[in-house]
């Protein structure tokens, strides 16, 4: 007996495992600040907690339809009209067991072996193993801190073959923070219509923690056109802080979620069903808290910011939303540790934190994209300030 040829074109999750660390040196005895999970710290808010209870008592614990019960489509397709702009029936709607589900459904649904999924680096560490378990090329194309973190219409266009087949678009992203305006994807939206037998992933997990005034926006909102071309996927994990919950979900063509569904019975089959009633009431009852809690995250995000370009080697620039930082380590490169290890790449470089600042983040070779890290700020104010502190003085000691 042996693996598969499909688990062999895939790697265990790099930030899953920084995670894993990270609880096995805390349970050691060791004080160590992990940045790395890319996990709220707030709480699931008190009445989609209510609910959850409330479901359990009154006996929903037996199997749902496969891809999302008929009320939670329902709070879904709400969700998208009012937050989007965008109507979606009931079987133009998949509920899976989060947002990496999601995604696993939709490329192993649609991909062949000849076909290409272009990826924009930095990218999510999921996306180009999924298309390769699915037996299909990533085509990842590098959009560095010139470009904003962010992939051109020049780009995108280059990059598009007769074998494209999606392109994923994460805005605001994972693991960088950036996110495109409305004028950047009508943009893009240009280049899609040249090539209409691709097809759009668009990632919104962080739609609600945007900065700034800064307007989020989907494709298809603002591109009506590619509407019937483009899977809008979302969830719960990030902005209601239910990750552990497992709840992802999108809107897209009746066939396609009709071919996820298909795949999805013979896999995992219904989502929790306590997790689905909560959804419910995630989506339905008062969104007032998503703006409080976007505006705590960007205090620390600034704070953040601030405190990295004062280390010695590193420049951070200041990303749009979601809750993460993606530094360049550029100028600790070539530089010998106090210990006498030289610095070669940013995994010996996040590695040295950790060993020597007990601060953990994710190396930048991780998201397709080096010599970087990346920094979650994900958790309260004086732990990010310690930590940054720490990094400043590692950074000092470098010579």
């Amino acid at each position: 007996m042996k693996t598969s040829a499909a688990l062999d074109r895939i790697s265990p999750s790099p930030t899953l495992a920084i995670t894993s660390r990270v609880l096995e040196l805390k349970r050691a005895g060791v004080d160590v600040i992990g940045l790395g999970a890319g996990e709220p710290d707030f709480d699931t808010p008190e009445f989609v907690k209510e609910a959850a209870i409330a479901a359990i008592r009154n006996g929903q614990t037996k199997y749902t339809n496969v891809d999302g019960t008929a009320e939670l489509k329902e709070a879904i397709a709400l969700k998208f009209k009012r937050d989007n702009g965008l109507t979606y029936a009931a079987n133009q709607i998949s509920v899976n067991v989060g947002g990496k589900h999601t995604l696993f459904n939709a490329l192993v649904a649609t991909l062949e072996p000849s076909d290409e999924v272009i990826v924009p680096a930095p990218y999510w560490v999921s996306y180009p193993d999924v298309v390769q378990f699915a037996g299909a090329t990533p085509v990842v194309v590098k959009a560095g801190a010139e470009q904003g973190y962010k992939l051109t219409p020049e780009m995108l266009d280059a990059a598009i073959t007769p074998r494209t087949k999606w392109v994923i678009l994460n805005s605001p992203s994972n693991p960088t923070g950036a996110a495109y305006s409305v004028e950047e994807l009508e943009a893009l939206g240009e280049v899609f219509r040249r090539h209409p037998h691709v097809w759009i992933f668009a990632d919104d997990m962080y739609e609600h923690i945007v900065y700034d005034d800064f307007r989020f926006a989907t494709i298809a909102e603002v591109c009506p056109d590619l509407y019937e071309r483009t899977l809008t996927v979302n969830g719960c994990s990030k902005a209601y802080a239910m990750t552990g919950w497992r709840i992802g979900f999108a809107g897209g063509a009746a066939w396609l979620i009709k071919a996820m569904g298909k795949l999805q019975s013979q896999s995992t089959s219904n989502p929790c069903s306590i997790a689905q009633a909560a959804a419910v009431a995630a989506l339905t009852g008062d969104q007032a808290f998503l703006k409080e809690r976007a505006a705590a995250f960007q205090t620390r995000r600034d704070l953040v910011v601030d405190m990295l370009n004062a280390a010695e080697g590193i420049t951070c620039p200041k990303p749009e939303g979601a809750f993460y930082v993606y530094p360049s380590v550029a100028g600790t490169i070539g530089k010998t540790t106090p210990g006498g290890k030289k610095i070669e790449t940013d995994e010996d470089f996040v590695g040295y934190l950790l060993d020597d600042a007990k601060v953990a983040a994710v190396q930048g070779a991780a998201f397709g994209l080096s010599p970087a890290m990346r920094i979650s700020y994900a958790t309260s104010e004086a732990l990010l300030t310690e930590a940054c502190q720490r990094i400043q003085q590692a950074c000092s000691a470098l010579r």
